[in-house]
């Protein structure tokens, strides 16, 4: 384990209760000037956290809050993700929590607006599809996506598309950052830019070695982030009040 995973690893946990269990918090204070928050989801494989996750904390020296979402499953220490309704409904019971100024206050957590929603792999699908509501409208505060190794199908299942979820963000006018493996089986970059053609106007898309696995180019990762949150400096968040 790397100092900084160690050191992520080792941050206190603040519990946020929601209709499919407790989920679980980490907050990394922005450093300076603030721009925002971006909250990250995990995959669904795995107990540790991801080196590209990790890497993304680092933002923090950019002024953007960054809190690590871990769902209710991963909390209850369960070995396989719960199906995509039950993942989207205790996302959306969290950020309705962490939205609450009360709450903000009484847990010493300020977490400003605008958020920037993101993910590794299904974490990515999560917040894909937390950012825009029933009516594909990109819901208040929400500035963009981030997703990292984004599973556009099935490992040689290319009929079984979900791109209709990362179109969701993109035909809501969210600037979205996908950061994809050049290898990646559950979708390449190639395989990516093909699936939305007709809603690439708010795609930024960037290829980095490796697979679906985290880039071996983390410095990369980090970069690409950094340049697509610094875009959205200056832009107002989705339905965000003048």
């Amino acid at each position: 384990m790397t100092s900084a995973a160690a050191s992520v690893a080792a941050l206190p946990r603040t519990d946020v209760p929601t209709a499919e269990g407790t989920a679980q918090v980490r907050v990394l204070p922005s450093q300076g000037a603030t721009h925002g928050t971006l909250l990250l989801g995990h995959g669904a494989g795995g107990r540790g956290d991801a080196a590209d996750v990790v890497a993304l904390t680092a933002l923090t020296a950019d002024g953007w809050t960054v809190v690590l979402v871990d769902q209710p499953w991963r909390v209850a220490g369960r070995k396989v993700a719960m199906r995509p309704p039950s993942l989207d409904r205790a996302f959306a019971d969290l950020t309705a929590v962490l939205a609450d100024e009360d709450w903000q206050a009484s847990h010493g957590i300020p977490l400003p607006r605008p958020w920037v929603l993101g993910g590794r792999s299904a974490g990515a699908r999560v917040a894909c599809r937390a950012a825009v509501d029933e009516h594909g409208v990109a819901r208040p505060g929400i500035a963009g996506v981030v997703c990292l190794a984004f599973p556009l199908h099935p490992p040689g299942a290319p009929e079984k598309s979900r791109a209709a979820e990362l179109e969701g963000p993109l035909a809501a006018g969210l600037p979205t950052l996908v950061v994809q493996g050049a290898r990646d089986p559950f979708g390449t970059p190639e395989e990516v830019r093909a699936a939305v053609r007709d809603q690439r106007a708010c795609l930024v898309l960037h290829e980095v070695p490796g697979t679906h696995s985290p880039s071996r180019d983390l410095a990369a990762v980090t970069g690409q982030a950094r340049q697509f949150l610094a875009g959205l400096g200056g832009r107002p968040a989705a339905g965000a009040l003048a």
